[in-house]
C-alpha cells in the first residue's frame, strides 16, 4: 500500500514542477517607443519572489514560471509602473510581452504607482476616443467568433453585424466600405477569402489570429495619421517569432481550416521567423459551410521575418497571400441557398496578397523614423451561366455575368517620432499609395433585348485600366497639459491625382482623469474618402459613347463629435458611457429627384451598376450612446456587456429623410466565460464560453412585385426606399472546451466545441423576388451550426 502511495506522490511532485512556462518581452517607452534598459520585472502572487531586469535592447525573459495565468509588474525610476494581469502561461508556447511605460509627469526619482493595464487603452498613444485594444486570446476565446477579428469585433460597442454569411463592420450606422484595414502600419484591401472589389468583408477571414499581435479598433475620430475613410479603422500588427527557440502548432478547425505554424529564431541579431499556412477543412473534405451547399475551397499562407538590430536598424519581411474559388452548380443548390440560384451555375474565385518590407531606425534616446515600403493586391473573377427554358427541350446555357477585378497598390509610407520632453511627443509623416485598378463588368440583369436574339443585351458596366494616387501627409502631437489632462492633436491632409482634389482635415481631443479612477474625453475629427471605385469608374452611354461621368466627384466628408466617460469600477471592473454624433456632407446622389444615395452602398457582396452622373449633393448623420460593462479576466472569469443605441439617417436628392440600410437602431451583446482548473497538479483548464446577440435588422427597400413579374426580374419600390425593417435579430452562441498541459515535454493540447445559434433562432437573411416561383421569398440565416477545433503547440 505505501509503495504505490510514494509512486503516485513522486509522479504529482514529478507533474507540478515540470509544469513550468517561459514569459519573455521588451519594456519601451511609451513616448519614444526605444528599449528601457535596466527595468525591474517581478512576478507576483507566487510562493517565492521572483524578478530579472531587462538588457540593453529592453528585453528580459522569466525562466520556470508556474502554468496558469499569471500577474506581473513592472517598473522603472522615473517612470509610472504597470501591472499586467491575466497572462495566460502554458507548457507548449513561451509568452511575449510589449510593454510600454510613461515617464512621470514631473520626472520624480520614485516610481509612481498606477491600476492595472487593461484592455480599455489602445495601443497607439495618440487615441484618445472611440479607441481599444484587442489581443489573440480574445480572437480565439469568444463564442461564435470563428476566430475571426471582424466577428471579434462586433462585440464592440457602436459595432452591427447581424449577418452570419459576412463579417462586414458597420460602425455606428456607416457603411462597411467606411472602414480602413491596416497591417504593420499601411493600408491594405479587404484581408478575406471571396472579397469583392471596393468592399470591406468576406465569408471568411484571411487574417490567422495566431499570427496578430495585440492591435488597435477605433470607431470614431481617429487621429490624424489615419485617412481616407469615413467609418473606423482596423489597425493591425503581426507578433514576431520565438528569437530564442523553435516553437511550431497544428490547428484544425471548420471555418479556420486546417493549419500549420513554425517559428524561431533567425540570423545573429536577434530576429526571428513567424510562418503558417492554411487550408479549408471543408474543402479538403469537399462538404459545404455558412449557408450553402456549395463547397468553399479557400487558403491562405502568413509570415513575418525579424532580421533584428543592426547597425542600419531593424527590418522586418512581412506578408499574406490568399486564394478561394466556390462553384455553384445550380443541380446541385438548394431553394433557400443564401448566394444562388438553381437555374444558374455561378463561378467565384478570388485573390489577396500584401508584402511589406518595414523599416525602423532609433535617432538618439528619444526619436525614431519608421518606413515602409508595401505591395498589395486583391482580385476577384464572377462568372453566372444561366439556363435558358430549363429542362426542357429547347434548353440552352448563356453567359449571363462576367466580372474580372484586381486591383494592385503600391505604398510608401515613412513616420518620424520623436520624444521632445516628457510631456510632448510629436510625430509627422506622408504616406503614399498608387492604385492599378483593372475592371470589367458585362451584364444581362435588367436589361432589353435590343439587338432581337431573344436574350436581353450583354452590356458593358465596367471596362477599364487606370492608375491613381493619393497622397496623405499629417502633423500630430500629444501633450501633457498637466498630470490629469493630456491633449491629442493634429491635421491631415489628402490628395488625389485622379481629380486633382486637396483637403485638409482637422483632428483634437483631449483627456481628463479628473479623479484616480475616472476620466472623460472629448474628439473631434473631420475625415474624407472618395466614393467606393466600383462606382467612381460606372460607364454611361452619352451619345454612342461609353464615358465615366462619376470620376470628378469630391470626397465624402464626415465630421466626428464624441463625448466619454470611464469608470474603473475595481482593479478588474469597468464601465464607459460614450456619446456621439456624425455629420455626413458630399455624399453621392443622382441628379434628379431619387433615394438613392452612396451611402447606402456596402451592404451586399457588390454595387449598383446603373449610378451614373453622380453629383456630392447628399448629406447623412449618425447619432446614438454607447454602454459598456466589463469584467476583465481574472479569478477565473470575465463578462462583456455592450449596449448601442442609435440613429442612422440620409437623404438623398429628392430631399427626404430617410433610414440607412444600417439603421439597426440597438444592438446589445452579452460575453462571459469561465474557466475551472483540474488534473492532479491544477494546470489543466475546462472552460465555457458563451454569447447572446440582440439588435435591430436592416432596413429594406420593399419590391414592386407586380413589375417584377412583368420584366422577370427584381424591380423595387425606390420611392420607399428602406421603410421597411427585417424582423430582430437574436442569437445565443455556447463554447466549451479542454486545455492540457503537457507534464513532461513543452507541449499544450486545446480542444473545444462551438455550438453557434444554439436555439436554432430563424433570422432573417433576405426577402428577394424568386424568378423561378414569381413571387417574393424569404431566405434565413443559417441555423444552428456546430463548429469545433483542435489546436497542438510543442
Amino acid at each position: 500500500m505505501k509503495k504505490p502511495l510514494v509512486i503516485f506522490l513522486f509522479f504529482l511532485v514529478c507533474c507540478t514542477y515540470a509544469q513550468v512556462g517561459v514569459v519573455k518581452g521588451i519594456v519601451l517607452d511609451k513616448q519614444s517607443e526605444n528599449p528601457l534598459e535596466g527595468a525591474t520585472i517581478e512576478l507576483l502572487n507566487t510562493e517565492t519572489a521572483t524578478g530579472v531586469i531587462t538588457d540593453f535592447d529592453g528585453r528580459f525573459a522569466l525562466n520556470s514560471v508556474p502554468i496558469g495565468r499569471q500577474v506581473l509588474r513592472i517598473s522603472y525610476i522615473g517612470y509610472e509602473s504597470t501591472t499586467i494581469p491575466n497572462i495566460e502561461v502554458t507548457t507548449g508556447k513561451d509568452v511575449f510581452l510589449t510593454i510600454t511605460l510613461l515617464e512621470s509627469f514631473n520626472q520624480l526619482d520614485e516610481v509612481v504607482l498606477t491600476s492595472d493595464t487593461n484592455k480599455d487603452k489602445p495601443l497607439n498613444k495618440l487615441a484618445t476616443v472611440s479607441a481599444r485594444q484587442f489581443g489573440v486570446e480574445e480572437v480565439t476565446r469568444f463564442s461564435g467568433g470563428r476566430s475571426d477579428v471582424g466577428r471579434l469585433a462586433a462585440n464592440f460597442a457602436g459595432v452591427s453585424a447581424p449577418d452570419d454569411s459576412r463579417n462586414d463592420i458597420v460602425i455606428r450606422g456607416n457603411s462597411p466600405t467606411g472602414l480602413l484595414w491596416r497591417l504593420e502600419g499601411v493600408p491594405i484591401p479587404s484581408p478575406n477569402h471571396y472579397s469583392t472589389l471596393g468592399t470591406t468583408g468576406g465569408p471568411v477571414s484571411a487574417l490567422n489570429p495566431n499570427l496578430l499581435k495585440n492591435s488597435d479598433f477605433i470607431t470614431s475620430a481617429f487621429p490624424a495619421e489615419y485617412g481616407n475613410a469615413i467609418g473606423g479603422v482596423f489597425d493591425l500588427g503581426f507578433r514576431k517569432g520565438n528569437a530564442d527557440d523553435y516553437e511550431y502548432t497544428l490547428q484544425t478547425g471548420i471555418f479556420t481550416g486546417v493549419e500549420a505554424m513554425a517559428e524561431g529564431p533567425m540570423g545573429n541579431n536577434n530576429g526571428s521567423f513567424l510562418i503558417a499556412a492554411r487550408y479549408s477543412l471543408v474543402g479538403l473534405l469537399g462538404i459545404g459551410a455558412g449557408g450553402t451547399a456549395a463547397t468553399p475551397n479557400y487558403n491562405d499562407v502568413s509570415f513575418n521575418l525579424d532580421f533584428g538590430r543592426g547597425n542600419l536598424g531593424n527590418f522586418s519581411l512581412f506578408g499574406i497571400i490568399g486564394n478561394s474559388d466556390i462553384e455553384f452548380l445550380g443541380d446541385d443548390i438548394d431553394e433557400d441557398d443564401l448566394f444562388a440560384a438553381e437555374d444558374e451555375n455561378t463561378f467565384v474565385e478570388s485573390r489577396f496578397g500584401v508584402v511589406g518590407l518595414k523599416h525602423r531606425l532609433s535617432l538618439g534616446n528619444s526619436s525614431f523614423l519608421r518606413t515602409i515600403v508595401s505591395g498589395s493586391y486583391s482580385g476577384n473573377d464572377f462568372a453566372v451561366d444561366r439556363f435558358i427554358e430549363k429542362n426542357t427541350p429547347q434548353e440552352r446555357l448563356i453567359r449571363y455575368t462576367e466580372a474580372d477585378n484586381t486591383e494592385t497598390r503600391l505604398t510608401f509610407s515613412t513616420l518620424f517620432n520623436s520624444k521632445v520632453t516628457n510631456k510632448l511627443t510629436l510625430r509627422t509623416g506622408i504616406l503614399v499609395e498608387n492604385y492599378r485598378i483593372e475592371s470589367l463588368l458585362l451584364d444581362r440583369n435588367e436589361q432589353a433585348d435590343n439587338d432581337g436574339d431573344g436574350d436581353p443585351d450583354l452590356v458593358n458596366f465596367r471596362d477599364i485600366d487606370e492608375n491613381l494616387s493619393i497622397l496623405q501627409p499629417y502633423l500630430q502631437g500629444q501633450l501633457r497639459l498637466t498630470e490629469k489632462l493630456t491633449l491629442n492633436a493634429g491635421l491631415h491632409s489628402q490628395y488625389s491625382t485622379l481629380n486633382e482634389q486637396f483637403v485638409v482635415a482637422p483632428r483634437a481631443a483631449v483627456n481628463y482623469n479628473f479623479l484616480p479612477r475616472h476620466n472623460i474625453n472629448l474628439g473631434y475629427g473631420l475625415h474624407h474618402q472618395p466614393v467606393p471605385l466600383p462606382l467612381l469608374f460606372l460607364n454611361e452611354n452619352v451619345g454612342g459613347e461609353l464615358v465615366q461621368t462619376n470620376r470628378d466627384l469630391d470626397y465624402v466628408q464626415s465630421s466626428h463629435y464624441v463625448l466619454g466617460y470611464n469608470v474603473k469600477l475595481s482593479d478588474s471592473w469597468r464601465a464607459k458611457v460614450e456619446v456621439y454624433y456624425q455629420d455626413i456632407e458630399k455624399a453621392a446622389v443622382e441628379a434628379f429627384p431619387s433615394s438613392y444615395s452612396t451611402l447606402t452602398e456596402g451592404a451586399d457582396f457588390g454595387f449598383e451598376n446603373d449610378r451614373v452622373s453622380l453629383v456630392n449633393d447628399g448629406t447623412g448623420f449618425n447619432q446614438g450612446i454607447e454602454l459598456t460593462l466589463e469584467k476583465f479576466f481574472s479569478r477565473g472569469y470575465y463578462g462583456l456587456l455592450t449596449g448601442s443605441f442609435f440613429d442612422s439617417k440620409y437623404e438623398g436628392s429628392d430631399g427626404i429623410e430617410r433610414n440607412t440600410p444600417f439603421n439597426n437602431g440597438y444592438v446589445v451583446n452579452l460575453l462571459a466565460g469561465k474557466e475551472f482548473k483540474t488534473g492532479p497538479s491544477g494546470k489543466n483548464v475546462w472552460f465555457v464560453d458563451t454569447r447572446l446577440t440582440t439588435s435591430g435588422s436592416r432596413y429594406f427597400t420593399p419590391v414592386d412585385l407586380e413589375a417584377s413579374q412583368q420584366a422577370g426580374f427584381e424591380i423595387l419600390q425606390e420611392d420607399r426606399a428602406f421603410s421597411e425593417q427585417y424582423d430582430g435579430y437574436f442569437r445565443w452562441d455556447v463554447k466549451f472546451g479542454l486545455k492540457i498541459n503537457s507534464r513532461d515535454k513543452k507541449s499544450s493540447h486545446q480542444f473545444y466545441f462551438d455550438l453557434q445559434n444554439v436555439t436554432a433562432n430563424e433570422n432573417i437573411f433576405v426577402r428577394r423576388y424568386n424568378r423561378l416561383t414569381n413571387q417574393v421569398d424569404q431566405v434565413d440565416q443559417i441555423g444552428f451550426f456546430p463548429d469545433f477545433g483542435y489546436k497542438f503547440q510543442f
